[in-house]
Formats: C-alpha cells, structure tokens, sequence
C-alpha cells in the first residue's frame, strides 16, 4: 500500500522518533519546559544550566539520565529536535525544530481531557461552512434575500433586548468557547514556525535554481532582475503577508483588543487559571509578536536573494560547482583501476577544520588545581540548647542507656557533668549521644555559666568536636540516685 510506504518514510522523521525514543517522556518535558513556553529561544549557556539542575532532579526521582546537559543538547541538535543559530552576544541561541513542536503537541493533545464533540466545535464548523457558501454566492437575488433575512432577525434582536430579554451563554458554555479559542490560537502561533521552515526551504530552493541553471539566464534570475519578489510571492508568502496586513491593521487590532478587554470583564473568566488568564491577556502581543519573527524573516531572505543576485555572487558558485562536478566525473572514470586504500602518492593537505559549538568549550581555570599546603584546624561547634528540641523530635536516641550511665556516676558523685559522663561513657551513638545528654539536662540538669570542651567519634568513625554549654545532673537524695 502506498499509505504504509508514507508511514515508514515517516518513521524516520524526527517528530515520530521523538515519540518513539526510549526516554521520550523526560526528554519532552523538558523541551517543552524551557523551549515551549514563554521563551521559545535559549542561548546554549542558560539552557545548559537549566537542563542541568533539572536533570539532577528527574535523576533524583529514578530516570537513568547518565549523560550531561551539554552531550543531550548535541543529540538533540543530531536528531533534528532542536535548531542552532547564532544572533551575535558570543554564543549560540537554540529552539524547537516543527517537528519536536509536533510531538510535543500531539503528546499535550493525548494528555487532555477534552470531550471528543463540544457545541464550541461544532458552531465553528457550522459557523464556517455557512460563511463560506455566502461568500461564494454568484446570485445576486440570492445574496439580498439572505442579507434581508440577517436584518430581520438581528431586527427581532434588537427588540427583544429594548423590551429586557437578554440571553447570555451559561458560564461552563463560554468557558469551554474560551478554551476552544485557546486551542485554535495556539495551533496558530505554532503555524509561524511552520511558514518560517516553507519560507526558508524556498530560500534555499530558489538559490540552488540559480545555481544549477545553465546560460547566462535562467526563469529565477530573470524574474529577480525584473525586480520580481519570489519569496513573497510564493505560496507561504502570499498567505503570511495577508494574515500580517490582517494582524496590523488598526481596526482590527483595535477591535481585538476592545473583545478581550470586555472578555476579562466577565465573570465566568474567574473560572480560568492563572496562566490562562495571563495568556489570554497577552494574546495580541504574542501574535504580534511571532507573526514579526515570519515577517523579518521573509524580508530578510528577499534582500539577500536580490544581493545574491545583483552582485553575481552567484557566478562564483556556480564555477565551484562545476569544479566539484568535473572532479566528479574523473573520479568516477577512475573508479576501476584505482581503489580507495590505494596509494598514488601524492598528499593533500586539507582545506578546512572540524567544526564544533562554542558551547562545548570549557575555558582552563588555573585556580582549580591551587592546593594550600597548609589546612587550619577548624574551631570546635558551638551547640546551643535551642536547637536540641528539633534534633530530638527527629531522631531515635536511646535515653533508657544515657539515663543509666548518669545514674551510675551520681551513685558515686555527688554532681557530674556532661563532659565527665562522656569520659567515662563515650558516645554510642555519635552526635545522637551528645544531644541526648542536652535533652536530659534542659530536662532535669543545672546549667552553668562555663562551657566544656568535648569530643566523640561519629559513626563514620571520624573524630569530631564541639563546645557545649556545662551542665550538671545533681545527685537527689529524695530518690535511689536517679538524675
């Protein structure tokens, strides 16, 4: 079947192979994170960093992600997910190719819940199909007798409000409206991108038409000498400057932007979200926005193309490519007797280096490698009582051993303090010991204004110190000799 022969073709192509990944879900979601939101434009060292700090995250949540920011965004640029370019600043900037933007929205599209047919759809549908037999209406009878029907009702309308009887959409109707307006919005902002790709194609395209095209003329250069602009009138062109004289026209700017203004008005509009609210409030300045990126660039291409035209920049390469085809030809001539591994001595120098992002360059920090011969000893800890209640909630220490060890000494003392208890006892349990023995003396011991130096081994078996303030358990001869 020819449809299956498409579907493998597609296969291969980079939107199906981003769903298809084996960590496509980790990998999406932060695409769409940082590239799909508000900044849809990254320059590599932010990105790097931002892709770190969330990788350290997903690694933290169990996802086997063992390569750095940097080697993912290479892959990435390999795959065909993101695009690199550089805009001056010293380093390159990054963004979603269509296809990554494709994925990313069918993945959104699987995760929503929406119901299969909304009335919101549906009026759209009619909405359109109506509009559109008028408007290729030839009758002219046909076309008054409609536009009178319109007066009619919107005459009736007009009357029925006169008289109080106003109808408004319920709230959970003209959200879902709103919703669907969302969707269709978002669908069209993504379309920039696509208009973009078709107009950089043709960019290409048309250069390579200059090129390959043998004579002094060719149906390209004659039409850009004709002073023809072939990028704007091209199909994508043509349909994104009328959309653009659409988008920047005053009336229908202000018109755009009195609805939404009346919309946020409303009070169903409280049933939206935050984020909602906040995009729909700068809807007009994104489309503007991503509509003047297509717009610059289709200029941008047009003046270079004429350029390239007008300064026969375009003869020299087509010399070099007649260089490359003749070389071509020979070696093919050639291709018989002699073999690849075969040596004819002779030794080319190249011509060219390896090409590699800046991005992947780390500057050499000689300070990294400074090493102080010396280290100081560190000053012993202070440990306040303050802190011995959060310590003690949060741990398990065994007050039933620390008890009886202080109980032991006070059968033969008559006042013992911490830093004796712990000569005689070592902490067991580490810093766990040390406050515990602070918990049983802000309980029932006397503290002083001194302070004790201690010491203990940690768990780890490290030697560790600290300062504690001195307290005493005092011996109470009311009882057996317990503290």
């Amino acid at each position: 079947m020819q449809e299956a022969a498409v579907l493998r073709n597609l296969r291969a192509a980079p939107a199906w192979r981003l769903l298809a990944a084996d960590l496509a879900a980790p990998i999406a979601a932060l695409l769409k994170a940082h590239l799909l939101g508000k900044e849809r434009k990254l320059p590599a060292s932010v990105l790097v960093e931002r892709l770190g700090r969330d990788l350290e995250r997903l690694r933290a949540e169990g996802w086997e992600l063992p390569q750095p920011a940097s080697a993912y965004l290479a892959d990435w640029l390999s795959f065909g997910w993101l695009e690199r370019s550089y805009a001056g600043g010293g380093e390159e900037e990054y963004e979603l190719t269509t296809a990554a933007i494709q994925a990313i929205r069918f993945l959104q599209g699987l995760a929503a819940q929406r119901a299969v047919a909304t009335e919101s759809r549906l009026n759209v549908v009619i909405q359109q199909l109506v509009q559109l037999a008028e408007q290729t209406e030839t009758d002219p009878e046909a076309r008054v007798e409609r536009l009178l029907r319109e007066r009619e009702r919107i005459d009736a309308e007009i009357a029925a409000i006169r008289a109080g009887h106003i109808e408004t959409l319920p709230d959970e109707r003209a959200l879902e409206r709103l919703r669907e307006v969302f969707g269709l919005a978002d669908e069209l902002i993504s379309d920039f991108r696509r208009v973009r790709d078709e107009l950089r194609g043709l960019n290409r395209e048309l250069r390579e038409r200059i090129v390959d095209s043998e004579g002094s003329r060719g149906e390209v250069l004659e039409a850009v000498f004709a002073g023809v602009d072939l990028i704007a009138d091209s199909d994508a062109g043509r349909s994104f400057r009328t959309f653009w004289r659409l988008l920047t026209d005053p009336r229908e700017g202000a018109e755009l932007e009195s609805a939404l203004d009346a919309l946020m008005a409303r009070p169903f509009v409280a049933g939206l979200e935050r984020s909602e609210r906040r995009w729909l409030l700068g809807l007009t300045r994104l489309l503007l926005e991503r509509g003047g990126e297509v717009h610059e660039v289709m200029q941008h291409f047009a003046r270079g193309l004429k350029q390239f035209v007008q300064s026969q920049a375009y003869r020299e390469q087509r010399r070099m490519t007649r260089l490359v085809k003749a070389a071509q030809r020979r070696a093919l001539q050639h291709k018989d007797r002699i073999r690849p591994y075969q040596s004819i001595g002779t030794d080319l120098q190249l011509t060219g280096a390896t090409c590699r992002s800046l991005a992947q360059f780390r500057l050499y920090d000689p300070s990294l490698d400074h090493v102080d011969a010396g280290i100081p000893a560190a000053e012993a800890a202070e440990i306040s009582l303050e802190g011995i209640g959060e310590l003690v909630a949060h741990s398990e220490i065994d007050f039933r051993t620390l008890e009886a060890h202080v109980d032991s000494l006070l059968e033969e003392r008559e006042q013992v303090s911490i830093a004796e208890v712990l000569e005689v006892y070592p902490a067991e349990q580490g810093l766990g010991s040390i406050v515990g023995y602070l918990a049983l003396g802000g309980r029932c011991g006397v503290r002083s204004e001194a302070s004790d130096h201690i010491s203990w081994r940690g768990l780890d078996g490290a030697e560790r110190a600290a300062r504690i303030p001195r307290i005493y358990f005092v011996r109470d001869d009311g009882s057996d000799g317990e503290a």
